[in-house]
């Protein structure tokens, strides 16, 4: 892809390395001299030190030939200017961060994709590791619903239990769903089906409506989350 990065910052930067090392041509506009060289002389792109709020820096860096442009500054009024003037270039892919809940309207008035406030992100997920140590990881869906991971114990009540079997003693009820299994730390996960017995040891990633409190990750074996 041809991908426009604007802003070299904290979450621009390992973006940038990410972006090309997966082999795509980007192009990286950043305001500050020092950042933008910086990023010139550790990366395979082309670097404009230049304001990205303006048509012209957009038109340079390529806008009416790419295929994506993500704004990372840490000011919402450069990001936003910045996705109004891609709408401009019919840009296909337009992506910001947004870092006042407040402007999340405003971003998704243009038809903006958004990641909200990646400095919150991280505290919560922080909190969340020592707060929940039996959750590996975790991904919230709307207020209450979580994707997460979570290991199984020797002791857990559906550890030897297939999903039917667990379904049918109450164990998982219909707000929940066994959506893979990660099994001696073989690298392709299972696809569960009613018949897949749950074994001790295996890595599952789980679908809850209401979230994974301690009540649902007692059925995994883990107490901890109580303490």
């Amino acid at each position: 892809m041809y991908i426009i990065i604007v802003g070299a910052g904290d979450i621009g930067t390992p973006l940038i390395d990410i972006a090309t090392r997966s082999g795509n041509e980007v192009v990286v506009i950043e305001r500050d001299p020092d950042k933008a060289d910086r990023v010139a002389g550790q990366n395979d792109c082309l670097v404009l030190n230049a304001d990205a709020t303006t048509k012209a820096t957009i038109s340079d860096a390529g806008g009416e030939q790419a295929d994506a442009i993500i704004s990372t500054t840490d000011q919402d009024a450069t990001n936003i200017m910045v996705c109004l003037l891609a709408k401009e270039f019919d840009i296909p892919a337009i992506l910001s961060v947004v870092h006042n809940p407040e402007h999340m309207g405003l971003f998704r008035q243009i038809g903006v994709n958004t990641m909200q406030n990646p400095q919150q992100l991280i505290a919560e997920y922080l909190y969340r590791a020592v707060a929940r140590p039996a959750i590996v990881d975790f991904m919230r869906i709307g207020e209450e619903a979580e994707v997460f991971e979570i290991a199984v114990t020797p002791e857990a009540p559906i550890a030897g239990k297939t999903l039917n079997e667990a379904a049918s003693s109450g164990l998982l009820d219909d707000e929940m769903l066994v959506v893979a299994i990660e099994r001696n730390g073989e690298g392709h996960p299972l696809t569960p089906r009613g018949n897949t017995r749950i074994e001790a040891g295996d890595l599952l990633t789980v679908y809850s409506g209401v979230g994974a409190d301690p009540e649902i990750t007692d059925i995994f074996g883990h107490h901890e989350d109580r303490t």
